[in-house]
């Protein structure tokens, strides 16, 4: 039986398309580790390492602990997501404003 962790894990890595030796690789861990984290009752992340899996996985850390949320609010997700903008590389900031401004200008049409 997996921990609530582990289940959000996992759920998370599949709807990302991800297997778990993508997830391993991305994460700096092996695929075994990966593999107790979703499906161990005890597993137990470094703070490093559970930091490492929800940026990963697009999430905050506060939404992995949490046992009684099945679903990261919208807060938890845009913060996620300006994290994992602040350490993207220029050319990847630059793709997405570009984007930012297509979109802004379908709606202004």
């Amino acid at each position: 039986m997996s921990s609530s962790l582990g289940q959000k894990v996992k759920n998370l890595r599949r709807e990302k398309g991800m297997t778990l030796d993508q997830l391993a690789h991305a994460t700096g861990s092996s695929k075994s580790y990966m593999w107790e984290i979703e499906n161990k009752p005890v597993a137990r992340p470094s703070a490093e390492k559970l930091a490492r899996i929800a940026e990963v996985l697009g999430v905050t850390t506060e939404y992995l602990m949490d046992q009684d949320r099945t679903e990261p609010t919208d807060n938890e997700l845009d913060v996620a997501f300006f994290r994992k903008f602040q350490s993207a590389d220029p050319a990847v900031k630059d793709k997405l404003k570009r984007i930012l401004d297509v979109l802004d200008d379908d709606d202004e049409e």
